[in-house]
């Protein structure tokens, strides 16, 4: 229960939310071996994970015999709270039970490791980076550079927690945490996966089909990592996963799989998929059929105005200021929502202008005198005080690059989307751009923007994409590079049935249909092309549905910890 004065809000903002007794008893059971175990639950709040420690040593020692074993320091059970009320509840709270137990009041990352603790238990405070800043940010990510980690800017409060808190272990110790999905599905995290890879024997993850926490819609995962080697000799190249649906279900027997990530840093958002999906999906990109975009050819940012409001005119704009041809570059308007369909036509983009979008980016090499003029004006009004402007010279010349082959979109509410640049527009940073090779030009200027249209790679996207704002999927070009699409071999090979459905496909997404769009084309590359079991095909759409849900579900909940 909540002590005196400690309101919800207070909670929140240091991150703290209480551990539900199953959750807390299933770790401590997992945790504590033996009665002579030093336990450490940091940032222990009211202690749940040390009541929870307790029982699990009355348990070990059920005849009595060995009630006077201790630590070498006379204690087994240590907390570390940085909220002095809390702190005074987790003590009293154990000594009614007669528990003797060393809770100090600390903010944990200032304290030296001290690798003296069997096992680490705890659920660590989840506060977003955006709440997390000054000298408790920099606390955290120095206690996380101890250990050779290096986070970004973007990582919230638990990812330097559970760093820190390995660092207390003895080797061969055990550690045991409440942590947000973030862990298996965020770039900031790919050193936090690593360092458990590196330094435990075995990495378990407990995954829950439904919500721990009540009234929280976070996601959270167990992780159960055992065997610690501070010098990192140890290691495994595989994760054991547990799914289970409530944690009141923790106490019923799971079924173990083992799951080996592409590399030990690398997202495991794969670990999410049920089962028969992960197994469909491994084997369909495992294939010589399947590769990925890179394959095709590159992947870049688009150009970066400092201002799109100047820089990116429409074309009552253009005739307003009397610019010239020669001032102008032909331009795919700012945003995405007019590359929903296959491919982008220079119809396209004059109706686009007719409607009062921006086609024109004004990117003068010889600036005519209506250009001069209004070089001028951007001048005067502060546009080349912009840090994009600021940096270049002459700051009105935009940096170049040719029209892509196919633009893909960067920001998703359903999937990344492939459109072929038959407007041979240019394209600014709101999408990338797909240059292909000279090899696959050709076949992918025809038939790759459909191509894509499948199930396999939008479940793909949703395991190389990150999850955004609002439950958005954002691709950045290292990530997009990493999509998983047909290869040229078997596009080629299935170009005539691919060429005879392209109408029905793009009337589909002209419809807002893009699941049907998939299935169009699942039938010709996965059923007909690659012999793919319908099984399967099955297990793989209920796999991207379901990691789609859980996106978009976390963008409409409370992010809390």
């Amino acid at each position: 229960m909540p002590v005196a004065g400690d309101s919800l809000q207070l909670r929140k903002a240091r991150g703290a939310f209480f551990t539900p007794d199953a959750v807390a008893s299933f770790i401590a059971e997992w945790a504590v071996r033996e009665v002579t175990d030093a336990v450490l639950e940091p940032s222990c709040g009211e202690a749940a994970l040390l009541h929870a420690a307790h029982d699990q040593f009355t348990r070990l020692d059920a005849g009595g015999a060995n009630l006077a074993l201790r630590t070498q320091d006379g204690i087994r059970l240590h907390g570390v709270e940085l909220h002095p009320a809390s702190a005074r509840a987790a003590r009293s709270g154990l000594a009614a039970r007669g528990a003797t137990a060393d809770i100090r009041v600390a903010d944990f990352f200032t304290l030296d490791p001290a690798p003296r603790f069997d096992a680490v238990i705890g659920n660590p405070p989840y506060i977003r980076y955006q709440d997390f800043a000054g000298q408790a940010r920099a606390r955290s990510r120095a206690a996380a550079l101890r250990a050779g980690v290096v986070l970004t800017g973007l990582a919230s409060s638990w990812a330097a927690f559970t760093i820190h808190s390995a660092l207390f272990l003895k080797p061969g110790g055990r550690m045991g945490l409440v942590l947000p999905a973030e862990l298996l599905t965020v770039n900031y995290a790919a050193g936090v996966r690593q360092y458990l890879m590196d330094h435990f024997a075995t990495v378990r993850l407990v995954l829950f089909e439904e919500r721990v926490f009540p009234g929280v819609l976070e996601e959270v995962v167990l992780l159960l990592a055992d065997g610690y080697d501070p010098a990192g000799r140890a290691g495994t190249d595989h994760c054991e996963l547990f799914q289970v649906r409530n944690a009141q279900a923790l106490a019923d027997d799971m079924v173990v799989r083992t799951w080996r990530p592409t590399g030990r840093g690398s997202k495991w958002t794969a670990s999410m998929m049920p089962l028969d999906g992960l197994t469909a999906y491994s084997a369909l990109t495992s294939s010589e059929l399947f590769g990925v975009l890179e394959d095709w050819g590159q992947t870049t940012l688009g150009m970066v105005t400092g201002n799109n409001r100047y820089f990116a005119l429409s074309p009552q704009r253009v005739k307003e200021l009397g610019l010239r041809p020669a001032d102008l570059i032909p331009l795919s308007p700012p945003g995405s929502r007019h590359l929903r369909r296959l491919t982008f036509t220079q119809g396209a983009r004059t109706q686009l202008g007719a409607d009062g979008s921006s086609i024109w980016l004004f990117r003068p090499d010889r600036p005519s005198a209506a250009a001069r003029a209004y070089i001028a004006a951007g001048t005067a009004t502060g546009v080349d005080e912009a840090y994009k402007c600021r940096v270049r010279t002459p700051w009105w010349r935009v940096p170049y690059l040719k029209p892509a082959d196919l633009l893909l979109t960067y920001m998703n509410a359903d999937t990344p989307r492939l459109c072929t640049n038959r407007a041979a527009a240019h394209h600014l940073n709101s999408v990338h751009g797909v240059y292909l090779d000279d090899q696959t030009r050709r076949l992918g200027i025809r038939l790759l923007a459909l191509a894509s249209v499948n199930t396999a790679t939008m479940l793909g996207a949703e395991l190389v994409g990150r999850a955004y704002g609002g439950g958005m999927l954002k691709i950045e070009p290292r990530e997009a590079d990493q999509l998983p699409v047909p290869s040229p071999v078997l596009v080629e090979e299935l170009a005539g049935p691919l060429a005879r459905i392209r109408g029905q496909v793009m009337r589909r997404l002209d419809a807002g249909e893009l699941t049907q769009a998939a299935h169009l084309v699942d039938e010709v590359l996965l059923v007909d092309g690659m012999r793919l079991p319908r099984t399967d095909l099955q297990a793989l759409r209920g796999a991207r549905a379901e990691l789609a849900a859980r996106r978009t579900a976390r963008g409409r909940g409370v992010v809390s910890g």
